[in-house]
């Protein structure tokens, strides 16, 4: 297994991680030193700016014909607190968000049995129309797949018509872990990890940025987490189309999926968080995700090679159902002030990460 000091001359001389260095990183006790390590490689990206955006998440549906082990959001129909938001809720949803000075809406939802794919481009056009400012950020992976076998259409012509209806970006969610003895567990319903990368890879040659999301602290071990990271990392190399790599939390209070595990720790979180901005060295920013680590994680992040903090979130709800205990919404003073308080720059960025205005 590597050793800690050649993995330290490798990040110090700019060289890529091997699989067996990030391992030996995970097996490493010395936090401190994996966080030191991890903030150089940030700093020579980032500086020491850490990033957020005004956005608001809006989750159209939790009726899902997917039933994934670890999901405590999905509904089916029957269910009594099974919804689905109206084309013009979600709009005046997007509207107020704009008002209140929201440069990005975020939708997300459940694969329902119901809604055709026609529905969802009236909804994109309808907030383009009337909030045209705002970056639409939607549909995860596994929700342009479904899009692609409810209207059969290829996802390729899929893609093109949501971005003529006002697609700006897509998100990184659905990724799960991508080593499929893994995925079998834990999502055996959902797309497989190599169809996950292919409808990433079409998205970013169709000019497309994305996220990129790992779900951890479950079933996978350290191997899976470095291969999904390894897949990845070919990827990006292939397009460069990633933006921002985002580890998701597992979190078990309210999820089917039950292990005799409390969640992850701590020290497990701000582990993978810079191991992750060591090993994926061509991906530009690493987000914590305040809602699933909760605002004291996420801001000590920021000292693991962290560059990123989301935003000011609203009304989020696949988290939250699943347990967060983290608030609903932050308000643009209260994640100033825990950037600030990091010792670093607090940079108001647009969805595409180009900076608005520095505090």
């Amino acid at each position: 297994m590597s050793s800690f000091t050649t993995i330290s001359d490798k990040v110090k001389a700019g060289q890529r991680l091997s699989e067996d260095d990030a391992l030996a990183l995970y097996a490493s006790n010395d936090l401190l030193a994996i966080g030191e390590l991890a903030a150089l490689a940030n700093e020579r990206k980032n500086g020491r700016n850490v990033y957020f955006n005004v956005n608001r998440h809006i989750n159209p549906t939790n009726i899902c014909v997917n039933r994934c082990a670890f999901c405590a959001f999905s509904r089916t129909g029957n269910e009594a607190d099974a919804y689905t938001l109206t084309r013009d809720e979600m709009v005046r949803r997007a509207v107020e968000a704009r008002s209140q000075g929201a440069t990005e809406v975020h939708l997300v939802g459940g694969l329902h049995p119901d809604l055709s794919f026609g529905f969802y481009l009236e909804l994109l056009a309808a907030i383009h129309s009337a909030a045209p400012e705002l970056h639409i950020k939607a549909f995860t992976a596994v929700e342009i797949d479904w899009f692609a076998s409810i209207s059969g259409l290829s996802a390729q012509q899929v893609l093109k018509q949501l971005m003529a209806s006002g697609l700006g970006s897509m998100p990184g969610g659905g990724a799960e872990i991508l080593v499929e003895q893994v995925r079998q567990q834990i999502c055996p319903e959902k797309i497989s990890g190599q169809r996950w990368l292919e409808v990433h890879r079409l998205a970013h040659q169709n000019g497309l940025k994305t996220n990129c999301t790992m779900l951890y602290g479950h079933l996978e071990n350290h191997a899976d987490r470095v291969r999904h990271m390894a897949l990845l990392r070919e990827l990006q190399d292939d397009t460069g189309g990633f933006q921002v790599f985002i580890p998701l939390a597992w979190q078990p209070e309210n999820s089917p999926l039950k292990l005799d595990i409390k969640g992850t720790s701590g020290l497990d979180d701000l582990k993978t968080l810079a191991i992750s901005r060591l090993f994926l060295d061509n991906i530009p920013h690493i987000k914590a995700y305040w809602v699933m680590l909760g605002e004291k994680i996420a801001q000590v992040a920021l000292a693991f090679g962290v560059d990123d903090l989301d935003g000011t979130v609203v009304d989020e709800k696949i988290g939250h159902d699943a347990g967060a205990r983290s608030p609903q919404h932050l308000s643009l003073d209260r994640l100033i002030r825990l950037i600030r308080l990091a010792g670093k720059t607090p940079v108001e960025r647009d969805t595409l990460y180009r900076p608005l205005r520095s505090f």
